[in-house]
């Protein structure tokens, strides 16, 4: 009696695992993998915000970034997330892309001041980061 049970029970664990094995293949789109394997690195300054380039009105306490021309393309990030990295101390924060900046080398961020004054001061003006999209 116990043996069958056994047997009985193996099979239905058998079936259970190989249902969860298709469950677990998602596929995910190719655009959200080169996103994140992605790390850019540049300058990050801070500017005084307002109406951004993606349409919505902001102020200085909300931690908004401006892309670059090039990565900003357009408006294709538009309220995405993104993590940032002070490379010098380490200090980390996410921050809405909400504007463009075209003074903004490839990979250099401006930030709200609000977000800039997570990593330094806004005496400072300039530091190093490297970041990417969530």
């Amino acid at each position: 009696m116990m043996a069958r049970f056994s047997s009985y029970f193996a099979a239905a664990l058998l079936a259970f695992a190989s249902l969860l094995s298709m469950v677990a293949a998602v596929p995910v789109e190719a655009e959200h993998l080169e996103a994140r394997s992605k790390t850019y690195q540049g300058r990050g300054t801070w500017f005084n915000v307002g109406l951004g380039n993606c349409g919505k009105e902001n102020v200085d306490s909300d931690l908004i970034v401006a892309l670059d021309t090039a990565t900003y393309a357009s408006g294709k990030h538009c309220d995405k997330y993104i993590t940032i990295v002070d490379t010098k101390n380490g200090k980390k924060a996410k921050a809405m892309v909400r504007d463009s900046c075209p003074s903004c080398g490839v990979g250099s961020i401006d930030m709200s001041p609000a977000l800039f004054k997570h990593f330094d001061s806004l005496d400072t003006g300039v530091i190093s980061v490297k970041w990417w999209f969530n």
